[in-house]
């Protein structure tokens, strides 16, 4: 990687489908590097759905190298059951992650939001639009879940000068 760059992974966590975004930073600018999304299907265990995730996360890892991990965080709603299987896939990315010594920060949604729209309230549209806007990219990056993994990326781009790392 270029001197002065730091490459940062984001991961949008869930058991059905995790979006993982790649961006490097210089401190003022943002540079796109890739995005794409791990699924596991639902007849698998959810042992066997966690490998799965981890596995591929560690294989992005193998190929793009990030310093930094970024993570969205646990926004517990009114199902209980979802809340828990993210945050069993929340916990075997960390754990790996911190098994190959990177650095991890997370961010809950609105915070992500904030940082991509400018509105903790914003919508995905906005969101999603300032990805490819900010990123230079020709396309919203789809699935959903990768681009709120670009998004997550982005917002720890944007806070990294203030968390000293």
């Amino acid at each position: 990687m270029a001197h002065g760059l730091v490459r940062v992974l984001g991961v949008d966590p869930g058991l059905a489908s995790v979006g993982w975004g790649v961006v490097d930073t210089d401190g003022a600018r943002l540079f796109y590097r890739g995005h794409g999304c791990i699924a596991t299907p639902s007849t698998m265990e959810i042992v066997e759905r966690l490998a799965l995730i981890r596995d591929g996360l560690l294989a992005v890892a193998d190929e793009y190298k990030p310093a930094e991990l970024a993570v969205e965080g646990l926004f517990f709603s009114r199902n209980v059951t979802s809340a828990m299987s993210v945050a069993e896939v929340r916990g075997v990315i960390r754990l790996a992650f911190r098994d190959r010594g990177i650095a991890q920060t997370e961010y809950l949604p609105n915070a992500v939001k904030l940082a991509a729209a400018g509105s903790a309230n914003a919508g995905k549209a906005d969101v999603q639009n300032f990805i490819k806007m900010v990123l230079g990219l020709a396309a919203v990056p789809k699935p959903d879940h990768a681009a709120d993994a670009l998004a997550v990326a982005v917002c720890h781009c944007q806070h990294r000068q203030w968390l000293k790392l």
